[in-house]
């Protein structure tokens, strides 16, 4: 098992190794969490020769510690709670309701800022492969996994470099098949498993689009 990973692009070159079996497959499309799972997608994505997109999906941070999660909403709308860490700071609805409308607002110009004027991509009946950089509580996850479900996809895979050990074997029962390329039991953060774990940007993740997009159409032709 590896013990930490150079960056993102090493990453999803590492984990599109255990994904071949879909490469050249119809109908498959690899999905990155933004911004951070989109370098590790753009890997897959390329390995696999599949379509990429962005499934957009943001933390709810709890008040005073917006690192901590107390849940996560997904593009379309679709939010899961971390009961546990909502009761053990008794955080009102209100607040959790506050925070919601207010990372609505930012899927909403994350969304604009990637896609543009383009129409999210069609899951029903596909195999849709969603990535990140890592899995820690999996609150981001699990909302992007139930929003995509609500899709009918035919196939939902994810695919991780690394997640904590609790977390993957909660997460896993959830979707088809679960790739992780590391499940240490001690866990702190994702970036401690990357020797270089920049903040990934917009522009970034616009441009991978892009790049994808292009190979899509110079193969198809």
């Amino acid at each position: 098992m590896r013990e930490c990973f150079l960056n993102r692009t090493e990453a999803g070159q590492f984990l599109a190794d255990k994904l071949l079996h879909y490469a050249n497959q119809p109908n498959t499309l690899v999905l990155g969490l933004p911004r951070g799972g989109v370098p590790v997608a753009f890997e897959v994505a390329r390995a696999l020769h599949a379509p990429l997109d962005v499934f957009v999906v943001r933390k709810l941070g709890t008040p005073g510690n917006p690192e901590l999660a107390m849940g996560a909403i997904a593009e379309g709308g679709f939010r899961t709670l971390n009961n546990q860490v909502i009761e053990s700071l008794d955080i009102p609805g209100e607040v959790i309701d506050s925070v919601t409308a207010t990372e609505e607002k930012e899927i909403k110009r994350r969304v604009l800022a990637y896609r543009g004027s383009s129409a999210k991509p069609m899951l029903k009946g596909k195999t849709v492969i969603l990535v990140d950089d890592g899995v820690a509580t999996g609150s981001s996850m699990k909302a992007a996994i139930r929003a995509i479900q609500a899709e009918y996809p035919a196939r939902l895979v994810v695919g991780v470099p690394t997640a904590a050990r609790s977390t993957y074997h909660e997460v896993r029962p959830r979707v088809d098949e679960m790739v992780a390329l590391m499940t240490p039991d001690r866990f702190m953060a994702v970036g401690e498993w990357y020797v270089n774990f920049p903040q990934t940007s917009d522009e970034e993740v616009t441009q991978l689009l892009a790049s994808a997009r292009r190979h899509q159409e110079t193969a198809a032709v």
